[in-house]
């Protein structure tokens, strides 16, 4: 006689975080069954993302990581990063890719 158990999984660590993002900007709960089972958070997480309203395109400040890294490149490279860069995230896209190695 087959045995019909289902195996769950427990969320990886990006997935939390990741949902823990998306539930803060946009305001919601990550309901306790989907934060113990892998395949209940993703689907979770693809039902809200697109909720996620948190700029992407260039028009809110640069994200710390753009800045953590732009920071890095101006070291390297000896020069400053326009102020204006801080206030756009496109600007400070643009500016790093302009200054990769």
């Amino acid at each position: 006689m087959p045995l019909d158990i289902q195996h769950t999984l427990a969320p990886t660590a990006k997935q939390i975080s990741y949902a823990k993002i998306i539930a803060s900007r946009i305001n919601a709960h990550i309901p306790a069954n989907a934060s113990a089972d892998r395949r209940a958070l993703s689907h979770w997480i693809d039902l809200h993302k697109a909720k996620d309203s948190m700029p992407r395109t260039g028009d809110g400040y640069a994200t710390s990581k753009q800045v953590e890294f732009a920071e890095r490149l101006a070291r390297i490279k000896r020069r400053a990063i326009p102020q204006e860069c801080f206030r756009d995230m496109g600007m400070m896209s643009r500016w790093i890719d302009a200054n990769r190695p």
